[in-house]
């Protein structure tokens, strides 16, 4: 039986923004919150109800009317329906918190009867509000909780990202590496895309990094101290180490990725070295001016680390040209990467950067989505 998930929301302050008084009782004083409402949609379009769940403190009172609480409220909902967000349930609580009442949130006495239908993906479902309150609600119902990112109340998210989280259920990881050497924090999303924030004390190596974020297609922040009085080293070699570990982690059980990253393009000669052997298929080949760097990398949890290449400089800013292989042998050994890659040209500068995009491109290619197949024969990888 296919069932569905549900995500409860509160009202004030979650899908209307809340005044400094706390009640929303007069037409003027209705504000939509920013990005609810094509989150919203998004959500529907993957299969979301919605249900609200909101405390609305003495309502019906002579000192919050019903009256005045029914006109922005049905203004509210007329244009969320316009917009094709219908509420499967609105759950109004009009208790005071004194009264410590079963229905009032965190208490979950408003949803009892939800918890008896046998077609709600409880797995899936979740609960955005504002409030350590919409917090515990979530707790007790045993969903996901998430709280909106607000002045007032703190909060972490806020409807976009909260739309990404649940709709494209996305591969995250969050590594923090700390040795007496270093003090690394990387966070990947690889099913988002976003501009990279990077921070290593070393310029060149940063750039290099961004680039991986950017050309590899998913969201990447990296943040290193590290003993650079003595050398650089370590900050590269635990960079790499820490970013390799979260790819690891992020792609999980490696179920539907391409696992290889690879183009089909052949180049059957190297103009800049004609020493060097062909680069042939089996490999994403990106050229940066004179420079042509080839990659060819495979998810198989076996680390290896092929390098073909040649620098002239001692440094291309302030990162030492032979740490260059040595960050991507330590990337493979963090990640259980194969990586085999190969570089030509005059000048390091174009060499080191396309080395960087081109396994960038090759990253993106092996770990888009492809379905939900292992694609090993050994059942693991």
């Amino acid at each position: 039986m296919s069932t569905t998930p549900i995500l409860f929301v509160d009202r004030d302050g979650t899908l209307i923004e809340e005044p400094e008084d706390f009640q929303i009782d007069r037409y003027e004083k209705l504000r939509f919150v920013p990005g609810v409402i094509p989150a919203m949609l998004r959500l529907r379009d993957a299969g979301w109800q919605f249900v609200m769940v909101t405390n609305q403190d003495g309502l019906g009172t002579p000192a919050y009317p019903q009256a005045d609480f029914d006109g922005p409220h049905a203004l509210m909902m007329q244009v969320f329906e316009s917009q094709g967000i219908v509420f499967r349930e609105v759950l109004i609580d009009t208790s005071f918190p004194a009264d410590n009442a079963p229905t009032r949130k965190p208490a979950i006495g408003l949803a009892l009867h939800l918890l008896r239908e046998r077609g709600i993906d409880w797995t899936r479902s979740a609960m955005v509000g504002d409030r350590e309150t919409d917090n515990g609600f979530a707790r007790n119902l045993g969903v996901r909780a998430f709280q909106l990112r607000t002045a007032q109340f703190g909060g972490e998210w806020d409807w976009p990202s909260i739309a990404h989280a649940l709709v494209d259920a996305p591969r995250v990881a969050t590594v923090q590496r700390d040795t007496r050497e270093t003090r690394v924090r990387v966070v990947v999303d690889l099913d988002e895309r976003a501009e990279p924030w990077i921070s290593t004390g070393l310029g060149f190596l940063d750039h290099m990094l961004e680039q991986l974020g950017k050309h590899g297609g998913f969201a990447l922040q990296l943040e290193c101290e590290g003993d650079l009085q003595i050398d650089e080293h370590h900050t590269v070699e635990d960079s790499a180490l820490a970013l390799g570990q979260a790819l690891r982690e992020a792609l999980g059980d490696k179920r539907g990725i391409g696992r290889y990253g690879f183009d089909d393009a052949q180049v059957l000669t190297q103009e800049a070295d004609a020493t060097l052997p062909p680069v042939v298929a089996a490999s994403f080949t990106l050229p940066m001016d004179e420079a042509l760097a080839c990659a060819a990398l495979d998810f198989s949890g076996r680390p290896y680390f092929v390098f073909d290449g040649r620098f002239r400089r001692e440094c291309v800013g302030d990162l030492p040209t032979e740490l260059v292989p040595h960050f991507f042998r330590s990337l493979c050994e963090g990640a259980g990467l194969n990586l085999n890659l190969r570089v030509s040209g005059d000048n390091d500068h174009h060499q080191v950067e396309a080395c960087f995009k081109a396994v960038a491109r090759a990253l993106r290619q092996a770990v888009r989505r492809e379905g939900r197949e292992l694609p090993s024969t050994k059942g693991v990888l």
